[in-house]
C-alpha cells in the first residue's frame, strides 16, 4: 500500500488549510487505496482571521499544529519529525495556510521564504524522486521544491501565474476538473478552489491530483 504524507497548514481556508480541500484530498487517497499520515508545523500561525467576517481577529492567535488537529481528528504529528524515507509520496493541500504558515506568499510574493521543516521535507522527497503533489495555491512552492523549471498550475489567475514564473517556475493553465503532472520533477498539481466553485467541483480535480501522484509512486 501506498503511504502518503500529507501536510496541514492549519484549519481554515482564510489562515489555515483549506477545510474541503484537506478532506477531499484525505477521501481520495483511501478511495484510491493509499494510506496517510497528517502533519503540521507546530508554531504559531501568521494570524487569525474570523471566518464569518473575513476579518483579522486582534489579539488572538493560534497554532498550526493544534489546528491542523482538528481536521486529522487528533491523529497528526508535528512536521519537524516527518522523514521522507518513511513514506512514498507528498501530498499538500492549499487554504492560504500554504502562503501564510508553510510560505510568506501571502505577504512576499515571488520574494517569498518557505518554512523550513517543510522546505527541508518538501525538497527529501524531491531529492529522493518521490512524487509530490500540491494543491491550489501550494504550486507557488514547487520552484523551491523542485528547482528551476518546475512546471505547475493554479489554474488561470495571472497575478500568481506572474509570481510563480517570477520565481523560477512555468505555470501551466488548467481546467478546475483536471491536474498538471511534470512528470520529470514527479510533480502534481492542481487549482481546486483557486478556481473551484462548488466542493464537487473541487474534488474532480484533487481526485485526478491523487490519481497522478499515486502513479508516479
Amino acid at each position: 500500500m501506498t503511504k502518503v504524507a500529507v501536510v496541514l497548514a492549519g484549519c481554515g481556508v482564510y489562515d489555515g488549510a483549506e477545510i474541503n480541500e484537506a478532506v477531499l484530498a484525505l477521501l481520495s487517497l483511501e478511495q484510491q487505496g493509499a494510506s496517510y499520515q497528517c502533519f503540521a508545523p507546530d508554531m504559531e500561525q501568521m494570524h487569525v482571521i474570523n471566518h464569518l467576517t473575513g476579518e483579522p481577529a486582534e489579539g488572538e492567535a493560534r497554532n498550526v499544529l493544534v489546528e491542523a488537529a482538528r481536521i486529522a481528528r487528533g491523529n497528526i504529528q508535528d512536521l519537524a519529525a516527518a522523514r521522507a524515507e518513511d513514506f512514498d509520496a507528498l501530498l499538500v493541500p492549499g487554504g492560504f495556510g500554504a502562503a501564510k504558515n508553510l510560505s510568506n506568499f501571502a505577504v512576499a510574493g515571488a520574494g517569498m521564504e518557505v518554512q523550513s521543516d517543510f522546505l527541508r521535507l518538501a525538497r527529501a522527497f524531491h531529492d529522493s524522486a518521490k512524487p509530490i503533489g500540491l494543491i491550489c495555491i501550494a504550486p507557488v512552492m514547487a520552484a523551491a521544491i523542485c528547482g528551476e523549471g518546475a512546471r505547475c498550475t493554479i489554474g488561470n489567475d495571472a497575478e500568481t501565474a506572474a509570481a510563480i514564473d517570477a520565481m523560477g517556475g512555468q505555470h501551466l493553465e488548467c481546467p478546475v476538473s483536471e491536474a498538471r503532472v511534470d512528470a520529470e520533477r514527479k510533480l502534481v498539481t492542481t487549482p481546486a478552489y483557486m478556481l473551484a466553485g462548488s466542493v464537487s467541483e473541487a474534488y474532480a480535480g484533487i481526485s485526478e491530483c491523487v490519481k497522478e501522484v499515486l502513479a508516479l509512486a
